[in-house]
């Protein structure tokens, strides 16, 4: 694992196709650590252990369903989130304890939100780590080969209406950091800096292919 801050751990990459890599980060509340997403590589397991494990598991989307949620969920005790459109997909590999609908904050200021339009379950989650805001957003959103910001629009799965109205919610949020699960660029850790979380989302926004038209 490569340690992204004090608070935060990043798994070892994964390739799901070629071109695309994914992580998962771990994060170390004080309580309870939380891992983002999904890793398949148990080497990474014995790590979480020594960072003092897995509390909670949250998923972003069906995407990140595989068999190692349930090694996760039996080694750790951890409590396993998912949206509740897409639950009964994550049970059939492991059982889903908390099967979220609305927005809301956790207990450990965990801002969860519905983000519906790359997959039906979709969900973003704003996170206060080393007293800064991290926006982790999936496949919603996420940084391409040039630099340049996407909308997770898949043709054949992906619903654009609801994506265009995901994005321009997301819009009104204030991240210093935004870390996707899936890019297609050098890495899923993007510093904001200077440049306004909103006028990323535009160029997103900007990009998503329109709707075909029928004649």
């Amino acid at each position: 694992m490569k340690k992204i801050n004090d608070e935060l751990w990043e798994t070892e990459p994964e390739y799901p196709f070629p071109g695309l890599s994914t992580h998962a980060y771990l994060w170390l509340a004080p309580e309870g650590n939380v891992l983002f997403y999904n890793t398949t590589h148990e080497t990474e397991f014995d790590r979480m252990a020594d960072l003092g494990g897995v509390a909670h598991h949250y998923l972003s989307h069906q995407d990140e369903i595989a068999p190692s949620l349930s090694t996760i969920k039996e080694r750790f005790g951890s409590t396993l989130h998912a949206h509740a459109t897409e639950a009964d997909l994550v049970a059939k590999v492991a059982p889903v304890d908390d099967a979220f609908a609305g927005r809301h904050v956790t207990a450990a200021g965990i801002d969860v939100i519905p983000t519906p339009g790359h997959t039906p379950g979709s969900a973003c989650f704003l996170v206060p780590v080393t007293g800064r805001t991290y926006l982790f957003t999936g496949d919603t959103i996420y940084v391409d080969t040039n630099g340049h910001w996407r909308a997770g629009y898949i043709p054949g799965m992906s619903d654009r209406s609801q994506l265009t109205a995901t994005l321009a919610d997301l819009a009104t949020l204030q991240p210093d950091v935004v870390i996707s699960s899936a890019f297609t660029g050098d890495s899923g850790v993007t510093e904001l800096g200077d440049r306004t979380w909103a006028d990323c989302v535009e160029e997103a926004l900007h990009a998503l292919e329109p709707e075909p038209t029928r004649s």
